[in-house]
């Protein structure tokens, strides 16, 4: 390391402008300080007694107490209804989830229904197609000598009739109580909605209901608070 001398002349002289510079800020201090305040004699306080101030105080302390307590409640009263909207919200997710799952289910096996028809339909076929492969391909022989080959032709021809018939019947039955399951649906879901906008109107009638009696009380000659402070104040 390097041992550096100091400067006697320049220390000597930061000293000097530094207290140069403190007496000039007490001189200018001492030049602007504020002088004697001189009032007119007059009387202070209120045109009430220390006794009424009190009891104002008294008064304004216990009315926000039960302004606070009032507030607490209704904050509750918030929290519990949100709590119930949020919980009614979830249950209709879940239910609409149900529905549709339920709807898919249904579609689902009216899918395999209509398989197991087709299937069934494409099996009769290929039977009676292998009963009829002796039959005369000539209609007008068929029509002029009906014999017993003739009748075993009608018998299937009717039976694939009557089945393609019975099938279609099936199916037009099958799309029917689907529609009518989707209307009930439908019904019931609109009825419950109905209800629980009903329900919660009732809930919102009964709170302000409540909320109108106890400011009717309050409001009445033999309440204790400041009808002033009632109208001024947050109930308003």
């Amino acid at each position: 390391y390097v041992l550096i001398t100091p400067n006697e002349a320049r220390r000597n002289q930061l000293q000097q402008i530094a207290k140069k510079e403190l007496d000039d800020l007490e001189r200018w201090k001492e030049e602007h300080r504020p002088g004697p305040i001189k009032l007119v004699p007059q009387r202070l306080g209120g045109k009430e007694t220390e006794a009424q101030a009190r009891q104002r105080q008294q008064m304004m302390l216990m009315q926000s107490k039960y302004q606070q307590k009032h507030k607490r409640e209704d904050y509750a009263k918030a929290k519990k209804a949100a709590e119930e909207d949020e919980i009614l919200k979830k249950k209709a997710i879940q239910r609409e989830k149900a529905e549709r799952l339920e709807v898919k289910k249904r579609q689902q096996e009216m899918r395999r229904r209509e398989m197991f028809l087709e299937d069934q339909y494409d099996k009769t076929n290929e039977l009676l197609n292998r009963l009829d492969l002796g039959l005369p391909k000539n209609d007008s022989c068929q029509i002029a000598n009906r014999g017993p080959e003739s009748t075993a032709w009608m018998r299937s021809h009717t039976y694939k009739q009557a089945l393609r018939e019975d099938e279609n019947r099936r199916l037009e039955e099958m799309k029917q109580e689907q529609r009518r399951k989707a209307e009930s649906m439908e019904f019931k879901k609109k009825q419950e909605e109905e209800a629980w906008r009903r329900a919660r109107q009732n809930e919102q009638r009964r709170v302000n209901n409540a909320f109108l009696d106890r400011l009717q009380n309050k409001t009445q000659p033999g309440y204790s608070g400041s009808p002033d402070y009632l109208c001024n104040g947050a109930w308003v």
